[in-house]
This record gives C-alpha cells, structure tokens and sequence, in this order.
C-alpha cells in the first residue's frame, strides 16, 4: 500500500522545503513532488507527499485546512490510480477539405460546383 498524499491548494511560492517543514511532526517523509506545468515551469498548485508508514499519513490528513504560505491546504489520501496515457487526436476532427466545397469530401465523388 502507498503512503502517499495529494495536497491541494497549494500557494505558487511553497517549495520542497516549505512542504517538508509543514508535515515534519507526522512522520518520515521519504519524498516531496511538486507537480509543474511543463511550459511555464510553475507549479499547478498541487503536490504528493509520500511518508515512509500509515501512521504518518493518517497524522497528515488531519492537517487538511491548516494554512501553508496563506493558502489553506486540501489533504486527501492519494488514489493511486493514473491517469489514460495520452494519445494523438483530439482537435477538430479532420482535414476533408473544408471551406466552400474545396477538396474531396472523401466519398468518391467530385467536388460540388456552385
């Protein structure tokens, strides 16, 4: 079973070393992970805490609404469960053409003439 949380919330100024300091009095925290977007570089405002027994983490849920850089922070136990990788697609369906009867609409028959 993991020992992991999701913190919630977060201020876009806490750090590793803010997040260990505030769960510190639950228990060994073997690891911190601040979830960034990839093109800024910032933080999305959430993280994973990972404690090295239950006991720790059951003491961390109970800070949930406790303030961290004047934001109250939500603490859940983390699922587990990962996202659908992602695939291509998604958008706008397809190239067929488009505009004013430009292109072939791909069933086999000529464009329209208007």
């Amino acid at each position: 079973m993991s020992h992991k949380i999701y913190v919630g919330n977060l201020s876009f100024r806490s750090d590793e070393t803010s997040l260990r300091n505030h769960f510190a009095g639950c228990g060994e925290i073997t690891e911190v992970h601040i979830v960034l977007d990839r093109a800024t570089g910032r933080s999305k405002g959430f993280s994973f805490v990972t404690f090295a027994d239950e006991s720790a983490v059951e003491a961390a849920i109970k800070l949930s609404g406790q303030e961290l850089d004047g934001r109250p922070l939500r603490i859940d136990r983390a699922t587990g469960e990962s996202r659908a990788p992602r695939t291509g697609g998604g958008g706008f369906g397809g190239g067929n053409g488009g505009g004013f009867g430009g292109g072939n609409n791909g069933a086999g028959r000529p464009p329209r003439r208007y």
